[in-house]
């Protein structure tokens, strides 16, 4: 058997015992004196294996330590009109309540709050022309002090000016409660979200961002809110790590 082969046979067999359970998060790996014995083959081929299961993000390791099979900090997120209109009763973000059912510990910080030229995708979702002054509100997701999530708000300036959401500040409740607000100035009642999926390979800024190890996809999703006239009010640009979320999306089917 060739080297090539015998190196990817390697990162196979290690590979099978992560999916099947066999290695948890956070196992060290078997050691390379043992893998090259077991192989019959040199230290060298059996890096050139574990090097395979790094860039796929199954490994990690530190300079001088052995690997270890990547931590995965999962959060569960469930999508539903239920959850959503709790969450609107209770006074609470959806993320921070979602996170602090599983009894972790949700931060959100605000990067930037600014008028920006509506890019191609965010003026078709707003229904606003390409390059019109949109709201955007720039935030990153931590759970427990790691970064989870990077989400980009855009907005229609005249429907949230003089509003909180305007404001370069955190908004108690999240932009829905502002949006929902039953005394407030916007008072709209969301109905309706539209998410769109797509998976890609991270941009450096969100390998630095959301500290994302190599091999890691992201899936980035744009979710838009209609309100009770079919207007669109929202759309979330967000960038979540392959690694760290499970999601479940309940659809009612009339």
């Amino acid at each position: 058997m060739s080297i090539n082969a015998l190196h990817r046979r390697i990162a196979e067999a290690i590979r099978a015992d992560i999916l099947a359970g066999r290695l948890q998060p956070g196992d060290p790996a078997p050691s390379e004196n043992a893998l090259a014995e077991e192989f019959a083959t040199t230290r060298n081929t059996v890096r050139k294996g574990l090097a395979l299961l790094k860039a796929e993000g199954l490994l990690v390791s530190e300079q001088g330590r052995r690997s270890v099979v990547r931590p995965r900090p999962n959060v569960r997120m469930v999508s539903t009109g239920a959850n959503h209109r709790a969450h609107r009763v209770s006074g609470r973000a959806n993320f921070n309540a979602e996170v602090e059912s599983q009894g972790r510990r949700p931060e959100q910080r605000l990067l930037e709050v600014a008028r920006v030229p509506a890019p191609d995708e965010i003026a078709v979702r707003l229904r606003v022309v390409v390059g019109e002054p949109v709201l955007v509100r720039r935030r990153l997701f931590l759970v427990d002090g790691a970064p989870m999530q990077l989400c980009d708000g855009y907005y229609r300036p005249e429907l949230v000016e003089n509003t909180a959401i305007a404001e370069h500040r955190l908004v108690k409740g999240g932009a829905h409660g502002v949006l929902e607000d039953p005394e407030g100035p916007i008072r709209r009642r969301i109905v309706q979200f539209v998410e769109d999926l797509e998976l890609r390979m991270p941009a450096r800024t969100e390998i630095d961002a959301l500290e994302i190890p190599a091999g890691v996809p992201v899936a980035r999703a744009l979710r838009t809110a209609f309100d009770s006239q079919g207007e669109p009010i929202e759309v979330l640009d967000s960038v979540i790590p392959g690694d760290r979320y499970a999601f479940r999306y309940v659809i009612d089917v009339p």
